[in-house]
């Protein structure tokens, strides 16, 4: 789907069978939920070209929690654009939370996999170490503006600076993300938050406390940080 993976696993030894596993995994995501491929199945359930009920279980099931994510975020999150099934907004961080479950099924207990800007960590890098992730600046591509601290949670970002105006904005006006990073511990559902956030501005996101397992951090328009009291980032910012 356009992004690159990296799986960074500090076991000493490990199955290599399980990461040819979720290595394979990823690519039947891209064929199955592709919406650039036009033989996936989300393109045929998009053409009518085939029902959802027809359509492979993992298919239904991230359609019936997209639906969920769109009535839980007063339909900020929407895996419709434009009238078009587009769920990618869910299932980048779904396919890599995925990911991140078959290595720990293997035994792999310290790991790192990314995608984009959608990253799971399982264990620790070393001992005394937590996984330290950087919130980019979205003026300039080499500066972070501090650091997320993960340790088996996840961090998801949405923003512009990568891919262009790819989220389509349910708001005008108000104070407008410039990127939108959310930490939890489920990293599909921490993308989808993320996007429902970025595309709504965060001025009326009292959805998000229905979700107390996530954490904001989001770098206004105007290059002002926000978060909550409780998100993991180590920069000074203010707290919403």
């Amino acid at each position: 789907m356009g992004t690159a993976v990296l799986l960074d696993i500090r076991d000493r030894q490990f199955p290599q069978d399980a990461v040819d596993e979720a290595v394979s995994m990823l690519h039947w995501v891209d064929a199955t939920f592709s919406v650039f491929r036009p033989d996936s199945e989300i393109s045929r359930i998009a053409r009518g070209e085939m029902s959802v009920t027809d359509a492979d279980l993992k298919v239904q099931v991230v359609l019936s929690t997209c639906e969920t994510l769109r009535h839980d975020t007063a339909q900020a999150f929407d895996h419709y654009h434009a009238g078009d099934l587009d769920p990618s907004g869910y299932v980048k961080g779904w396919a890599v939370e995925q990911a991140a479950r078959i290595l720990t099924g293997s035994g792999i207990d310290s790991f790192l996999v990314s995608a984009g800007g959608d990253i799971v960590s399982r264990g620790v890098p070393s001992d005394g170490e937590v996984w330290k992730v950087g919130i980019r600046d979205p003026r300039d591509a080499n500066a972070t503006l501090g650091t997320v601290n993960l340790v088996d949670n996840a961090v998801a970002t949405s923003g512009l600076y990568e891919r262009g105006d790819h989220i389509r904005r349910t708001r005008a006006g108000g104070m407008v993300p410039a990127s939108v990073s959310i930490v939890g511990p489920d990293l599909g559902i921490a993308d989808a938050l993320a996007t429902a956030v970025f595309a709504s501005g965060v001025e009326d996101i009292g959805w998000l406390s229905t979700f107390p397992e996530y954490d904001l951090i989001t770098v206004t328009s105007g290059h002002r940080i926000l978060r909550s009291r409780t998100a993991p980032f180590t920069s000074t910012a203010s707290a919403i």
